[in-house]
């Protein structure tokens, strides 16, 4: 009995319509994976810098083989990404849409972005298997995923650092600048405490992260420029005990990784000075999925969820809130652990996160 026989309300037209915009589907996940290819491969900013050229003279410039430019290029045009002149055979990556792909279009470059589904797609076969165990994952099961994450941060974080994220807490600036104690809880690949250390020489910057690894080339980095304010240490946060005292902790996108989040957040308590600030970035999702339906990056995020974020606090032991653990949990969460006057801030330049500025 087929599917219209079990079901006689059945749209035909509705799953015709369903099926088109599956077709539409395979052909934007292709595209995804191809975007992440040619962005790794720097690709678009040869398109970028220079238009109309041929097969053979993009390739020399970008210095990548013609043939696998040529099938590139063919994903490109029937995209709608790059336009064709079949009379000249020259390829031309409109000035609209470089505006979207190109490294000089950060924080802007969405081509950065494409490398989550790649990442995601890595693991395919072990999530397979703990779809079926309710088993977890481990960062070592992901090849690429600080590296991409820490140049995801780069442009939503990092680059708007001091202009944008800094100024929601009143006065914090001034502070940097005469010179305070600094903590990043889960710092990932430092980028973000590098940053700071090199803008604010008067503030002493710690990052801590589990993954040594996660952060080495960034301490390899801050030792060879001689940077003295910058120490990053290989810790365990979840232990609740305090790993210092600082004027201000930051956490960005790292709460909900964690094997116990509420621990990690008394840590940060414990780890503040009284007049100290707490400055958190996480996903700006809801955990009602309604709520989430218009989210135009909602498939997105469940993906990297599904995909990263779950599996590995369950690999941790942890609960597996995933990355749509929503603002609501996170600030219960902020209350729960001691934190008082707990603000919750949207920024412009950032459509994907929320930052809560929380104190004790």
């Amino acid at each position: 009995m087929t599917i219209q026989e079990q079901n006689t309300t059945f749209d035909a037209a509705k799953a015709e319509a369903f099926a088109e915009r599956f077709v539409g589907t395979l052909n934007e996940a292709a595209l995804a994976i191809m975007t992440s290819l040619g962005h790794r491969a720097g690709l678009f900013d040869a398109l970028a810098a220079n238009p109309g050229r041929t097969v053979a003279s993009l390739a020399t410039r970008a210095e990548v083989n013609a043939r696998y430019l040529r099938e590139w290029l063919g994903v490109m045009v029937t995209s709608g990404v790059v336009t064709y002149d079949p009379q000249a055979e020259t390829y031309t990556l409109p000035a609209e849409n470089a505006a979207f792909l190109t490294r000089a279009a950060s924080p802007n470059n969405l081509a950065t972005t494409t490398q989550f589904i790649g990442v995601a797609a890595s693991v395919e076969d072990e999530m397979l298997e703990r779809f079926r165990s309710g088993e977890g994952l481990c960062y070592h099961h992901f090849d690429r995923f600080h590296e991409v994450m820490a140049e995801d941060s780069a442009q939503l974080v990092v680059s708007n650092l001091t202009d944008a994220i800094l100024p929601i807490v009143s006065g914090l600036v001034e502070r940097l600048e005469a010179g305070i104690d600094v903590a990043d809880f889960g710092c990932g690949a430092g980028r973000a405490m590098m940053a700071l250390a090199h803008s604010f020489p008067n503030s002493r910057f710690h990052g801590f992260d589990l993954c040594e690894d996660a952060f080495a080339e960034t301490a390899a980095e801050a030792r060879f420029e001689g940077l003295k304010n910058l120490i990053f240490h290989a810790r365990d946060l979840s232990s609740g005990h305090a790993v210092g005292t600082f004027d201000l902790v930051t956490a960005f996108d790292a709460v909900h990784d964690q094997a116990d989040p509420k621990g990690f957040l008394r840590l940060v308590r414990h780890s503040l000075r009284e007049d100290g600030v707490f400055l958190m970035q996480d996903i700006g999702g809801s955990r009602d999925l309604e709520k989430n339906v218009e989210n135009p990056f909602a498939p997105l995020l469940y993906t990297i969820s599904s995909m990263h974020c779950t599996p590995i606090s369950i690999g941790q032991g942890g609960p597996g809130l995933g990355a749509m653990w929503g603002v609501e949990t996170a600030q219960e969460y902020l209350v729960e652990t001691g934190f008082v006057a707990v603000e919750t801030h949207r920024l412009p330049h950032d459509p994907i996160n929320a930052y809560f500025v929380a104190r004790v």
